[in-house]
Protein backbone atom coordinates (compact mmCIF):
# COMPACT_ATOMS: atom_id res chain seq x y z
CA UNK A 1 0.00 0.00 0.00
CA UNK A 2 1.24 3.53 -0.78
CA UNK A 3 1.97 6.25 1.72
CA UNK A 4 -0.17 9.41 1.63
CA UNK A 5 1.37 12.04 -0.70
CA UNK A 6 1.20 15.78 -0.32
CA UNK A 7 0.12 17.84 -3.32
CA UNK A 8 3.71 19.02 -3.76
CA UNK A 9 4.96 15.41 -3.76
CA UNK A 10 2.39 14.42 -6.40
CA UNK A 11 3.55 17.26 -8.69
CA UNK A 12 7.17 16.16 -8.15
CA UNK A 13 6.20 12.60 -9.07
CA UNK A 14 4.42 13.75 -12.24
CA UNK A 15 7.37 15.89 -13.31
CA UNK A 16 9.71 12.90 -12.94
CA UNK A 17 7.42 10.88 -15.23
CA UNK A 18 7.48 13.55 -17.96
CA UNK A 19 11.28 13.84 -17.67
CA UNK A 20 11.60 10.08 -18.17
CA UNK A 21 9.25 10.19 -21.17
CA UNK A 22 11.30 12.90 -22.85
CA UNK A 23 14.55 11.04 -22.19
CA UNK A 24 13.12 7.90 -23.80
CA UNK A 25 11.43 9.56 -26.78
CA UNK A 26 14.31 11.55 -28.24
CA UNK A 27 13.01 14.11 -30.81
CA UNK A 28 9.98 12.11 -32.06
CA UNK A 29 7.59 12.68 -29.18
CA UNK A 30 4.83 14.17 -31.36
CA UNK A 31 5.56 12.33 -34.62
CA UNK A 32 3.02 9.64 -35.45
CA UNK A 33 2.14 7.58 -38.50
CA UNK A 34 -1.36 8.20 -39.82
CA UNK A 35 -2.47 5.06 -41.69
CA UNK A 36 -5.24 7.02 -43.46
CA UNK A 37 -2.88 9.38 -45.31
CA UNK A 38 -0.74 8.35 -48.28
CA UNK A 39 2.78 9.73 -48.18
CA UNK A 40 4.71 10.41 -51.38
CA UNK A 41 6.63 7.13 -51.24
CA UNK A 42 3.42 5.16 -50.65
CA UNK A 43 2.06 6.07 -54.10
CA UNK A 44 4.62 4.03 -56.01
CA UNK A 45 3.23 0.69 -54.85
CA UNK A 46 0.58 -1.61 -56.19
CA UNK A 47 -1.59 -0.84 -53.16
CA UNK A 48 -1.01 2.91 -53.42
CA UNK A 49 -1.67 3.20 -57.15
CA UNK A 50 -5.40 2.56 -56.91
CA UNK A 51 -6.27 5.26 -54.33
CA UNK A 52 -3.99 7.64 -56.23
CA UNK A 53 -5.96 7.00 -59.45
CA UNK A 54 -9.32 7.31 -57.69
CA UNK A 55 -8.19 10.60 -56.14
CA UNK A 56 -7.44 12.01 -59.59
CA UNK A 57 -10.89 10.98 -60.82
CA UNK A 58 -12.45 12.75 -57.83
CA UNK A 59 -10.30 15.85 -58.39
CA UNK A 60 -11.38 15.94 -62.03
CA UNK A 61 -15.06 15.54 -61.22
CA UNK A 62 -14.78 18.26 -58.62
CA UNK A 63 -13.19 20.81 -60.93
CA UNK A 64 -15.49 19.94 -63.83
CA UNK A 65 -18.90 19.86 -62.16
CA UNK A 66 -18.44 19.58 -58.42
CA UNK A 67 -19.25 21.94 -55.60
CA UNK A 68 -15.90 23.07 -54.15
CA UNK A 69 -16.44 26.80 -53.59
CA UNK A 70 -18.89 26.78 -56.54
CA UNK A 71 -16.07 27.31 -59.03
CA UNK A 72 -16.22 24.42 -61.50
CA UNK A 73 -15.51 24.42 -65.22
CA UNK A 74 -19.23 24.36 -65.99
CA UNK A 75 -20.12 27.20 -63.62
CA UNK A 76 -17.17 29.49 -64.34
CA UNK A 77 -17.46 29.26 -68.13
CA UNK A 78 -21.25 29.48 -67.94
CA UNK A 79 -20.90 32.71 -65.98
CA UNK A 80 -18.53 34.30 -68.52
CA UNK A 81 -20.75 33.20 -71.41
CA UNK A 82 -24.54 33.57 -71.75
CA UNK A 83 -25.60 30.44 -69.86
CA UNK A 84 -25.93 32.11 -66.45
CA UNK A 85 -25.21 35.34 -64.60
CA UNK A 86 -24.14 36.15 -61.06
CA UNK A 87 -26.54 37.16 -58.30
CA UNK A 88 -23.66 37.29 -55.81
CA UNK A 89 -22.11 40.18 -53.91
CA UNK A 90 -18.50 39.07 -54.46
CA UNK A 91 -16.33 40.53 -57.21
CA UNK A 92 -14.93 37.02 -57.78
CA UNK A 93 -18.21 36.14 -59.49
CA UNK A 94 -19.56 39.53 -60.57
CA UNK A 95 -16.50 40.54 -62.62
CA UNK A 96 -16.37 37.31 -64.69
CA UNK A 97 -20.05 37.70 -65.46
CA UNK A 98 -19.43 41.34 -66.42
CA UNK A 99 -16.53 40.28 -68.67
CA UNK A 100 -14.26 42.75 -66.87
CA UNK A 101 -11.78 40.67 -64.89
CA UNK A 102 -8.46 41.30 -63.18
CA UNK A 103 -5.85 38.78 -62.09
CA UNK A 104 -6.65 38.98 -58.37
CA UNK A 105 -9.99 37.21 -57.91
CA UNK A 106 -9.54 34.55 -55.19
CA UNK A 107 -12.40 32.30 -56.30
CA UNK A 108 -10.92 32.10 -59.79
CA UNK A 109 -7.53 31.41 -58.21
CA UNK A 110 -9.06 28.31 -56.64
CA UNK A 111 -10.49 27.17 -59.97
CA UNK A 112 -7.09 27.61 -61.64
CA UNK A 113 -5.33 25.64 -58.91
CA UNK A 114 -7.93 22.86 -59.02
CA UNK A 115 -7.45 22.49 -62.77
CA UNK A 116 -3.71 22.18 -62.30
CA UNK A 117 -4.21 19.77 -59.39
CA UNK A 118 -6.22 17.40 -61.59
CA UNK A 119 -3.74 17.73 -64.47
CA UNK A 120 -0.59 17.21 -62.43
CA UNK A 121 -2.24 14.40 -60.50
CA UNK A 122 -3.06 12.60 -63.74
CA UNK A 123 0.55 12.96 -64.92
CA UNK A 124 1.94 11.66 -61.63
CA UNK A 125 -0.49 8.74 -61.67
CA UNK A 126 0.41 7.80 -65.25
CA UNK A 127 4.05 7.49 -64.20
CA UNK A 128 3.17 5.44 -61.13
CA UNK A 129 0.84 3.10 -63.02
CA UNK A 130 3.45 2.46 -65.69
CA UNK A 131 5.97 1.45 -63.00
CA UNK A 132 3.91 -0.60 -60.56
CA UNK A 133 0.48 -1.36 -62.09
CA UNK A 134 0.73 -1.41 -65.91
CA UNK A 135 -2.35 -3.59 -66.19
CA UNK A 136 -5.17 -3.10 -66.85
CA UNK A 137 -3.76 -0.73 -69.44
CA UNK A 138 -7.03 1.22 -69.75
CA UNK A 139 -6.38 2.76 -66.33
CA UNK A 140 -3.44 4.55 -67.91
CA UNK A 141 -5.59 5.58 -70.86
CA UNK A 142 -8.17 6.94 -68.44
CA UNK A 143 -5.55 9.19 -66.81
CA UNK A 144 -4.41 10.45 -70.22
CA UNK A 145 -8.03 11.30 -71.02
CA UNK A 146 -8.42 13.28 -67.82
CA UNK A 147 -5.19 15.14 -68.52
CA UNK A 148 -6.26 15.86 -72.10
CA UNK A 149 -9.60 17.30 -71.04
CA UNK A 150 -8.06 19.52 -68.37
CA UNK A 151 -5.53 20.83 -70.90
CA UNK A 152 -8.43 21.50 -73.29
CA UNK A 153 -10.27 23.39 -70.54
CA UNK A 154 -7.23 25.60 -70.01
CA UNK A 155 -7.12 26.42 -73.73
CA UNK A 156 -10.84 27.12 -73.99
CA UNK A 157 -11.23 29.12 -70.79
CA UNK A 158 -7.97 31.04 -70.34
CA UNK A 159 -5.95 33.63 -72.15
CA UNK A 160 -2.78 32.66 -73.96
CA UNK A 161 0.21 32.13 -71.67
CA UNK A 162 -0.77 29.40 -69.18
CA UNK A 163 2.35 27.58 -67.92
CA UNK A 164 2.36 23.90 -66.96
CA UNK A 165 4.65 23.22 -64.03
CA UNK A 166 5.37 19.71 -62.83
CA UNK A 167 6.10 18.33 -59.37
CA UNK A 168 6.91 14.89 -58.00
CA UNK A 169 5.95 15.48 -54.38
CA UNK A 170 9.34 16.86 -53.38
CA UNK A 171 10.53 19.17 -56.18
CA UNK A 172 8.85 21.55 -58.64
CA UNK A 173 9.88 22.18 -62.23
CA UNK A 174 8.38 25.52 -63.29
CA UNK A 175 6.76 25.58 -66.71
CA UNK A 176 7.14 28.08 -69.53
CA UNK A 177 4.07 30.06 -70.67
CA UNK A 178 2.23 28.25 -73.46
CA UNK A 179 0.27 29.87 -76.26
CA UNK A 180 -3.29 28.71 -76.79
CA UNK A 181 -2.15 26.85 -79.92
CA UNK A 182 0.57 25.09 -77.95
CA UNK A 183 -1.90 24.05 -75.27
CA UNK A 184 -4.20 22.48 -77.89
CA UNK A 185 -1.20 20.63 -79.33
CA UNK A 186 -0.41 19.40 -75.84
CA UNK A 187 -4.00 18.25 -75.27
CA UNK A 188 -4.09 16.41 -78.61
CA UNK A 189 -0.94 14.50 -77.64
CA UNK A 190 -2.61 13.46 -74.37
CA UNK A 191 -5.65 12.12 -76.23
CA UNK A 192 -3.41 10.31 -78.73
CA UNK A 193 -1.69 8.65 -75.78
CA UNK A 194 -5.08 7.78 -74.29
CA UNK A 195 -6.05 5.96 -77.47
CA UNK A 196 -2.73 4.16 -77.55
CA UNK A 197 -3.21 3.09 -73.92
CA UNK A 198 -6.90 2.18 -74.10
CA UNK A 199 -6.41 -1.47 -75.00
CA UNK A 200 -9.77 -2.90 -76.04
CA UNK A 201 -11.76 -0.70 -73.63
CA UNK A 202 -14.35 1.03 -75.85
CA UNK A 203 -15.29 3.49 -73.11
CA UNK A 204 -11.76 4.87 -72.83
CA UNK A 205 -11.48 4.82 -76.63
CA UNK A 206 -14.68 6.81 -77.13
CA UNK A 207 -13.72 9.39 -74.50
CA UNK A 208 -10.40 9.88 -76.28
CA UNK A 209 -12.08 10.12 -79.69
CA UNK A 210 -14.43 12.85 -78.54
CA UNK A 211 -11.61 14.65 -76.73
CA UNK A 212 -9.43 14.54 -79.86
CA UNK A 213 -12.30 15.85 -81.97
CA UNK A 214 -12.96 18.70 -79.55
CA UNK A 215 -9.33 19.77 -79.84
CA UNK A 216 -9.31 19.36 -83.62
CA UNK A 217 -12.45 21.50 -83.83
CA UNK A 218 -10.70 24.22 -81.83
CA UNK A 219 -7.72 23.95 -84.17
CA UNK A 220 -9.94 24.48 -87.21
CA UNK A 221 -9.38 20.93 -88.50
CA UNK A 222 -13.06 20.24 -89.06
CA UNK A 223 -12.89 17.20 -91.35
CA UNK A 224 -10.29 15.58 -89.09
CA UNK A 225 -12.58 16.21 -86.12
CA UNK A 226 -15.50 14.53 -87.88
CA UNK A 227 -13.35 11.53 -88.76
CA UNK A 228 -12.16 11.25 -85.16
CA UNK A 229 -15.69 10.63 -83.81
CA UNK A 230 -17.10 8.54 -86.66
CA UNK A 231 -16.96 5.37 -84.55
CA UNK A 232 -18.59 6.90 -81.45
CA UNK A 233 -22.22 5.75 -81.05
CA UNK A 234 -24.78 8.46 -80.40
CA UNK A 235 -25.84 6.63 -77.24
CA UNK A 236 -22.39 6.89 -75.64
CA UNK A 237 -21.89 9.20 -72.62
CA UNK A 238 -19.13 9.89 -70.12
CA UNK A 239 -20.85 11.24 -67.01
CA UNK A 240 -19.42 12.42 -63.70
CA UNK A 241 -20.67 10.97 -60.42
CA UNK A 242 -22.04 13.16 -57.62
CA UNK A 243 -23.39 12.34 -54.17
CA UNK A 244 -24.32 13.81 -50.82
CA UNK A 245 -21.23 12.31 -49.20
CA UNK A 246 -19.73 15.78 -48.81
CA UNK A 247 -20.25 19.28 -50.16
CA UNK A 248 -17.36 18.71 -52.54
CA UNK A 249 -19.13 15.72 -54.06
CA UNK A 250 -22.44 17.47 -54.71
CA UNK A 251 -23.43 18.67 -58.16
CA UNK A 252 -22.11 22.22 -58.48
CA UNK A 253 -24.77 23.47 -60.89
CA UNK A 254 -27.52 22.44 -58.48
CA UNK A 255 -25.86 24.49 -55.76
CA UNK A 256 -25.14 27.43 -58.08
CA UNK A 257 -28.60 27.74 -59.64
CA UNK A 258 -31.19 25.91 -57.54
CA UNK A 259 -30.78 26.35 -53.79
CA UNK A 260 -32.34 29.24 -51.84
CA UNK A 261 -30.24 32.42 -52.11
CA UNK A 262 -28.28 30.95 -55.00
CA UNK A 263 -25.28 32.89 -56.26
CA UNK A 264 -26.17 32.48 -59.95
CA UNK A 265 -29.28 32.61 -62.10
CA UNK A 266 -30.43 32.08 -65.68
CA UNK A 267 -31.77 35.06 -67.62
CA UNK A 268 -35.43 34.98 -68.60
CA UNK A 269 -35.92 36.08 -72.22
CA UNK A 270 -36.86 39.70 -72.78
CA UNK A 271 -39.85 40.90 -74.80
CA UNK A 272 -37.86 40.37 -78.02
CA UNK A 273 -37.03 36.78 -77.05
CA UNK A 274 -33.37 37.55 -76.32
CA UNK A 275 -31.28 35.99 -73.59
CA UNK A 276 -28.50 37.54 -71.54
CA UNK A 277 -26.90 40.75 -72.80
CA UNK A 278 -28.87 41.16 -76.06
CA UNK A 279 -26.90 38.42 -77.85
CA UNK A 280 -27.51 35.56 -75.44
CA UNK A 281 -29.57 32.57 -76.46
CA UNK A 282 -33.03 32.34 -74.92
CA UNK A 283 -32.35 29.11 -73.06
CA UNK A 284 -35.56 29.31 -71.04
CA UNK A 285 -38.60 28.91 -73.25
CA UNK A 286 -42.29 28.35 -72.57
CA UNK A 287 -43.05 25.49 -72.86
CA UNK A 288 -39.60 24.44 -71.68
CA UNK A 289 -37.18 22.94 -74.14
CA UNK A 290 -36.77 19.31 -72.92
CA UNK A 291 -32.99 19.78 -73.09
CA UNK A 292 -33.26 22.70 -70.64
CA UNK A 293 -36.08 21.96 -68.17
CA UNK A 294 -37.01 24.71 -65.72
CA UNK A 295 -39.85 26.11 -63.64
CA UNK A 296 -40.64 29.60 -62.30
CA UNK A 297 -40.00 30.19 -58.62
CA UNK A 298 -39.96 32.87 -55.94
CA UNK A 299 -36.33 32.23 -55.03
CA UNK A 300 -34.12 35.22 -54.22
CA UNK A 301 -30.47 35.52 -55.18
CA UNK A 302 -27.61 35.79 -52.71
CA UNK A 303 -27.57 39.58 -53.15
CA UNK A 304 -31.12 39.83 -51.78
CA UNK A 305 -32.19 41.98 -54.74
CA UNK A 306 -32.50 39.44 -57.56
CA UNK A 307 -35.98 37.97 -57.15
CA UNK A 308 -38.26 35.36 -58.68
CA UNK A 309 -35.32 33.46 -60.08
CA UNK A 310 -36.18 30.58 -62.42
CA UNK A 311 -35.11 27.16 -61.19
CA UNK A 312 -33.29 24.82 -63.57
CA UNK A 313 -34.30 21.16 -63.44
CA UNK A 314 -31.50 19.60 -65.49
CA UNK A 315 -29.44 18.94 -62.37
CA UNK A 316 -30.31 18.00 -58.84
CA UNK A 317 -27.96 17.47 -55.91
CA UNK A 318 -26.60 14.13 -57.18
CA UNK A 319 -27.13 14.30 -60.96
CA UNK A 320 -24.11 13.39 -63.05
CA UNK A 321 -22.83 15.87 -65.64
CA UNK A 322 -21.94 14.88 -69.19
CA UNK A 323 -18.28 15.53 -70.01
CA UNK A 324 -18.49 14.03 -73.50
CA UNK A 325 -21.16 12.08 -75.37
CA UNK A 326 -22.31 10.77 -78.72
CA UNK A 327 -24.59 13.75 -79.30
CA UNK A 328 -21.51 15.98 -79.26
CA UNK A 329 -19.92 13.58 -81.76
CA UNK A 330 -22.84 14.04 -84.18
CA UNK A 331 -22.75 17.83 -83.73
CA UNK A 332 -19.05 17.82 -84.61
CA UNK A 333 -19.80 15.88 -87.78
CA UNK A 334 -22.54 18.37 -88.68
CA UNK A 335 -20.20 21.32 -88.15
CA UNK A 336 -17.70 19.78 -90.54
CA UNK A 337 -20.47 19.66 -93.15
CA UNK A 338 -21.69 23.20 -92.59
CA UNK A 339 -18.12 24.43 -93.18
CA UNK A 340 -18.35 23.32 -96.81
CA UNK A 341 -20.62 26.29 -97.51
CA UNK A 342 -23.01 24.88 -100.10
CA UNK A 343 -26.73 24.35 -100.04
CA UNK A 344 -26.60 20.57 -100.27
CA UNK A 345 -24.57 20.42 -97.08
CA UNK A 346 -26.76 23.02 -95.38
CA UNK A 347 -29.73 20.81 -96.21
CA UNK A 348 -27.89 17.78 -94.79
CA UNK A 349 -27.02 19.64 -91.59
CA UNK A 350 -30.65 20.70 -91.14
CA UNK A 351 -31.75 17.08 -91.58
CA UNK A 352 -29.06 15.93 -89.14
CA UNK A 353 -30.23 18.38 -86.49
CA UNK A 354 -33.80 17.15 -86.90
CA UNK A 355 -32.60 13.54 -86.66
CA UNK A 356 -31.04 14.30 -83.28
CA UNK A 357 -34.30 15.89 -82.15
CA UNK A 358 -36.16 12.76 -83.23
CA UNK A 359 -33.81 10.16 -81.78
CA UNK A 360 -31.61 11.59 -79.01
CA UNK A 361 -34.35 12.42 -76.48
CA UNK A 362 -37.39 10.62 -75.15
CA UNK A 363 -40.01 11.57 -76.10
CA UNK A 364 -38.86 12.91 -79.45
CA UNK A 365 -38.73 16.66 -79.97
CA UNK A 366 -40.64 18.44 -82.69
CA UNK A 367 -38.55 19.16 -85.79
CA UNK A 368 -37.09 22.59 -86.39
CA UNK A 369 -39.59 24.93 -88.01
CA UNK A 370 -39.36 25.70 -91.70
CA UNK A 371 -36.60 24.51 -93.96
CA UNK A 372 -32.82 24.61 -94.10
CA UNK A 373 -31.17 28.06 -94.04
CA UNK A 374 -30.11 29.35 -97.45
CA UNK A 375 -27.16 31.44 -96.27
CA UNK A 376 -23.98 30.34 -94.57
CA UNK A 377 -24.36 32.85 -91.73
CA UNK A 378 -27.86 31.62 -90.90
CA UNK A 379 -26.76 27.97 -91.07
CA UNK A 380 -23.87 28.59 -88.67
CA UNK A 381 -26.14 30.48 -86.25
CA UNK A 382 -28.69 27.67 -86.25
CA UNK A 383 -26.06 24.99 -85.71
CA UNK A 384 -24.47 26.86 -82.80
CA UNK A 385 -27.85 27.54 -81.19
CA UNK A 386 -28.77 23.87 -81.36
CA UNK A 387 -25.30 22.95 -80.12
CA UNK A 388 -25.72 25.37 -77.19
CA UNK A 389 -28.98 23.72 -76.18
CA UNK A 390 -27.79 20.14 -76.55
CA UNK A 391 -24.63 20.95 -74.58
CA UNK A 392 -26.21 23.35 -72.10
CA UNK A 393 -24.27 23.60 -68.81
CA UNK A 394 -21.60 21.11 -69.85
CA UNK A 395 -18.65 23.50 -70.08
CA UNK A 396 -18.70 24.03 -73.87
CA UNK A 397 -20.32 27.42 -74.36
CA UNK A 398 -17.38 29.76 -73.67
CA UNK A 399 -15.16 27.81 -76.06
CA UNK A 400 -17.89 27.93 -78.71
CA UNK A 401 -18.35 31.69 -78.38
CA UNK A 402 -14.60 32.14 -78.76
CA UNK A 403 -14.67 29.93 -81.86
CA UNK A 404 -17.44 32.02 -83.41
CA UNK A 405 -15.08 34.98 -83.18
CA UNK A 406 -11.87 33.18 -84.09
CA UNK A 407 -13.08 30.79 -86.79
CA UNK A 408 -16.22 32.40 -88.18
CA UNK A 409 -15.16 36.04 -88.16
CA UNK A 410 -17.90 37.35 -85.90
CA UNK A 411 -17.27 40.39 -83.75
CA UNK A 412 -17.02 39.57 -80.04
CA UNK A 413 -19.76 42.06 -79.13
CA UNK A 414 -22.16 40.24 -81.48
CA UNK A 415 -21.83 36.84 -79.77
CA UNK A 416 -20.91 37.59 -76.14
CA UNK A 417 -23.35 39.38 -73.80
CA UNK A 418 -23.14 43.12 -74.25
CA UNK A 419 -24.97 46.28 -73.22
CA UNK A 420 -26.46 46.68 -69.72
CA UNK A 421 -26.10 44.00 -67.07
CA UNK A 422 -29.29 42.16 -66.04
CA UNK A 423 -31.32 44.12 -63.48
CA UNK A 424 -30.88 44.70 -60.58
CA UNK A 425 -27.15 44.64 -61.43
CA UNK A 426 -25.75 47.99 -62.52
CA UNK A 427 -23.20 48.78 -65.20
CA UNK A 428 -22.35 47.41 -68.63
CA UNK A 429 -20.52 44.40 -69.95
CA UNK A 430 -16.80 44.65 -70.68
CA UNK A 431 -14.74 43.13 -73.46
CA UNK A 432 -13.08 40.05 -71.93
CA UNK A 433 -13.53 36.81 -73.86
CA UNK A 434 -11.44 34.58 -71.57
CA UNK A 435 -10.08 34.29 -68.04
CA UNK A 436 -6.81 35.95 -66.97
CA UNK A 437 -3.96 33.99 -65.45
CA UNK A 438 -4.10 34.57 -61.67
CA UNK A 439 -1.53 36.89 -60.10
CA UNK A 440 -0.27 34.03 -57.92
CA UNK A 441 1.20 32.37 -61.01
CA UNK A 442 3.79 35.16 -61.08
CA UNK A 443 5.54 33.24 -58.31
CA UNK A 444 6.65 31.10 -61.24
CA UNK A 445 9.87 32.87 -62.30
CA UNK A 446 9.27 31.81 -65.91
CA UNK A 447 5.74 33.27 -66.07
CA UNK A 448 5.88 36.73 -64.51
CA UNK A 449 4.17 38.47 -67.44
CA UNK A 450 0.72 36.95 -66.97
CA UNK A 451 -1.32 36.68 -70.16
CA UNK A 452 0.59 36.76 -73.43
CA UNK A 453 -2.59 38.11 -75.04
CA UNK A 454 -6.37 38.14 -74.42
CA UNK A 455 -7.35 37.13 -77.97
CA UNK A 456 -10.23 34.73 -78.55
Amino acid sequence: FGQPQTTAQIYTRALASFDSALASAGTDTLEITDPDVLNVNDYATTAGATPLRLGVIQDFQNVFSGNASLESMVVVTGNVSDEMYSTDTFDDRLFPNQRAMNDNLPALDGFYRNLHRARSGATRTINVLRRVAPTPVQNIGEMYNIRGFVETFFAEAYCSGVPFSEEDGTTTEFGQPQTTAQIYTRALASFDSALASAGTDTRVQNIARIGRARVLLNQGRFDDAAAAVAAVPTSFAWVTAHSTGSGRQENGMWNALTVPNSRYAIVLPDAQGRGEGLNGIAFLTTPADPRIPWVPSTRTGFNGSSRNLPTQLKYDRTTGAVVANGIEARLIELEARVRRDNQADRDAVFAGLNNLRATATTPAMAPLPGSAPTTQAAAVSLLFEERAKWLYLTGHRLGDLRRLVRQYGRAANTVFPTGNLPAPLAGVYGNDVNLPIPFDEKNNPKATAGCLDRNP
